[in-house]
């Protein structure tokens, strides 16, 4: 039977009416109708739905009060990588002269050239959120995850009252909107005391609460937490023709009903990027949600593309911190931590304080030399900063406060772990563990490593289970793992038959990886993510990356002398070369990628170039590139063991210090006839 025409007509009128009130409320800050005429209207439109349920829409304002619960957050391969913005560890005014000026050189600006002109925003505390719109309407929310896979947060995302389920105006055919979930700070407060006043937990700060919100497997969960959002770029987009400018982007995402945040500002030259600095800077705490520094962007798309990218990070936009909080406390004792590396790292145990949002009881100390330096004792009182708005640590002492029976600390000659010797070499400022896979910290944080979330995803291996599996000698390698079965699980304490079984499967399932994600579970000194996916790209499969020297490390983008000699190293003990050929015969596996053909004969092959300077025709990451596939290595800085400078319009010192070396200096066609001539 056919519903009526003015039963759908009035449903749609009302979705209309409510959604217009919300981006009112949410997106405009102008409400215009009171919360009791609001809830009438979305009452109204709930009682038509339950009685006409043909009618319920996934894009219904209705739906946004979550559903059911999610067997696991699906990966979401992202069609533009979500890339990290630079920082600027210059906290004064001179980070944005910096800024300024590098931007400037990699245009080919001389001092006669107007101001570059920039966008500025707000740096929010939040989680980094894509939303994929089709036909205008909210297809897919994935969180940014390692920036080229993320998690698929949909569910959770579409109960947000500040995100659009359907876009105003006339929307693009698809158009990937990015921006920041964040909480405001008053609604964490009123959070916090309805979860004091239930007998439930309180949340730390509002970054996590709103990033535990949206990785919930219940949206029901999601609903529950008052989530904002601002966008603040773009990602792949189709059927629209994007403006030239950044700040355009943003004004044409208002228009179509997304929120953007209206503390943002088009300024010119370092003299505006100061500007705005400080005056976010004197109303950082007065803003209604947290934030940890500004953004400035180059605001020419245009630029943007010319200017390009660096490893992960665009070359055209930074990020300028402030200074972060600090408080004092006293120093109750000094432990020392074991890294998976050996690493021996003193940790200072605090009076408990409340420091950038967090209630902080530890701060490290990271090496002995620098407890030294600041002249740290047992029981002084001491500034502590959290360094990056992350990790706490010491950053001075109030030597005047130290109390009469403070005592000196002295870093120990044994593993607290293990009782093997603890060795500091002459190159380096810390001291290790002699002890290896024999030290049970170093056994527990490389189990922990090989089994994180972004190396081989083990979902279930935790701190409590890996203490048991290593202090029963269970497990002694990352390969005993794979020989774990459900009998032996079970009786280990806490670990039901069902238990078991689950993380014998996530054991089965992690068999199957990526070879960059296989690399970074290693636990390779100096060896990070961004790393391992260039080895991978690099080398192909394990066995070359396995087998290849120093010389050979270090013509992979970004691996230098250290990182080559840590590879290296790793791969010629004999044990970690036993743990990995285990890993494979257990049946890991990853799919192969064809290695890079490099003719080792090439004049190329091993010699360092510097770019420095426009050049005509090719980009810096083009030049660099063509470079590479000929097997030489790109720096950034001139040296005696440079090979070729190669020089563009207004190149500056890097020239200079060349000609006073006596490095060969190439023009752009230089750099093309002897690359030429290389692949003859």
């Amino acid at each position: 039977m056919a519903l009526p025409e003015s039963i759908i007509s009035r449903v749609e009128a009302l979705r209309a009416t409510i959604e217009q009130h919300n981006n009112d409320y949410y997106v405009l800050d102008r409400p215009t109708v009171t919360d009791a005429e609001y809830d009438r209207l979305f009452h109204e439109l709930q009682a038509l739905e339950q009685e006409h349920p043909r009618l319920v829409s996934s894009h219904s304002p209705t739906q946004r009060v979550g559903g059911g619960v999610l067997a696991e957050l699906k990966p979401v391969v992202h069609a533009l990588p979500m890339l990290s913005i630079r920082t600027e560890t210059d906290i004064s005014d001179a980070g944005a002269f910096k800024f300024d000026s590098y931007i400037r050189r990699e245009l080919g600006l001389d001092e006669q050239a107007p101001p570059v002109e920039y966008i500025a925003e707000l740096k929010f505390d939040g989680l980094a959120i894509n939303l994929r719109y089709e036909d205008g309407r909210l297809a897919q929310a994935a969180t940014r995850g390692n920036g080229e896979v993320g998690e698929d947060v949909t569910p959770n995302v579409r109960t947000i009252r500040h995100v659009p389920l359907k876009l105003r105006g006339n929307a693009p055919q698809v158009i990937e909107i990015r921006g920041e979930i964040y909480m405001r700070r008053s609604d964490f407060d009123r959070m916090n005391e309805r979860q004091q006043a239930a007998g439930e937990k309180t949340f730390v700060n509002p970054r996590n609460a709103a990033a535990g919100a949206i990785r919930q497997l219940d949206s029901g969960m999601t609903a529950q937490r008052p989530l904002s959002f601002f966008a603040y770029g773009l990602g792949k987009f189709a059927g629209w023709r994007a403006p030239d400018r950044h700040s355009a982007v943003l004004d044409a995402l208002e228009k179509f009903g997304v929120p953007v945040s209206k503390d943002r500002n088009v300024v010119h030259g370092s003299q505006g990027l100061v500007a705005y600095h400080r005056d976010i800077g004197e109303r950082r705490d007065r803003l209604p949600f947290g934030i940890d520094g500004v953004v400035y962007k180059v605001n020419s798309l245009k630029l943007q593309q010319q200017l390009g990218f660096r490893t992960r990070e665009p070359r055209w936009a930074v990020a300028h911190k402030y200074p972060a909080q600090e408080e004092m406390t006293v120093i109750l004792n000094i432990d020392v931590q074991v890294g998976r590396t050996g690493a021996l790292t003193p940790t200072a145990r605090l009076r408990p304080v409340f420091v950038g949002g967090v209630t902080v009881t530890n701060a490290t100390l990271h090496n002995e030399d620098e407890v030294r330096r600041k002249d740290v004792w047992i029981g002084d009182t001491v500034i502590v900063r959290r360094a990056g708005d992350v990790i706490p640590e010491v950053v001075a002492v109030v030597v005047e406060r130290r109390p009469a029976d403070a005592r000196p600390f002295a870093m120990p000659a044994n593993c607290p772990e293990c009782g093997s010797a603890a060795v500091r070499l002459p190159d380096e400022a810390v001291t290790r563990c002699t002890g290896g896979l024999f030290c049970p910290a170093q056994r527990r944080q490389a189990l922990l490593h090989f089994a994180g979330r972004r190396a081989m995803d083990i979902e279930g291996l935790g701190e409590k289970l890996v203490e048991q599996l290593v202090t029963a000698n269970i497990v002694r390698t990352p390969a005993d793992l794979y020989k774990l079965g459900i009998a032996s699980l079970a009786e280990l304490d806490r670990m039901a038959e069902k238990s078991a079984s689950n993380l014998v499967a996530a054991i089965e399932k992690s068999k199957r990886t990526t070879l960059a994600r296989f690399i970074y579970a290693l636990g390779i000194r100096n060896v990070g993510e961004s790393t391992a996916q260039e080895l991978a790209r690099w080398f192909g499969n394990i066995g070359r990356v396995a087998s290849a020297d120093v010389h050979a490390l270090q013509q992979v983008p970004d691996v230098g002398p250290v990182v080559a000699q840590s590879i290296a190293e790793f791969f010629a003990e004999p044990h970690n070369r036993e743990v990995v050929e285990q890993l494979l015969a257990a049946g890991v596996s990853f799919a192969e990628t064809a290695a890079r053909e490099i003719d080792t004969a090439s004049p190329a092959y091993g010699k360092t170039f510097v770019l420095t300077g426009a050049l005509p025709r090719l980009t810096r990451d083009e030049a660099a590139q063509k470079i590479r596939d000929r097997g030489g290595k790109v720096s950034g800085s001139v040296s005696k063991k440079t090979h070729f400078v190669v020089a563009g319009e207004d190149a500056g010192s890097k020239l200079v210090k060349a000609q006073e070396l006596g490095v060969a200096i190439l023009d752009e066609a230089g750099l093309l006839k002897l690359l030429e001539a290389m692949t003859k």
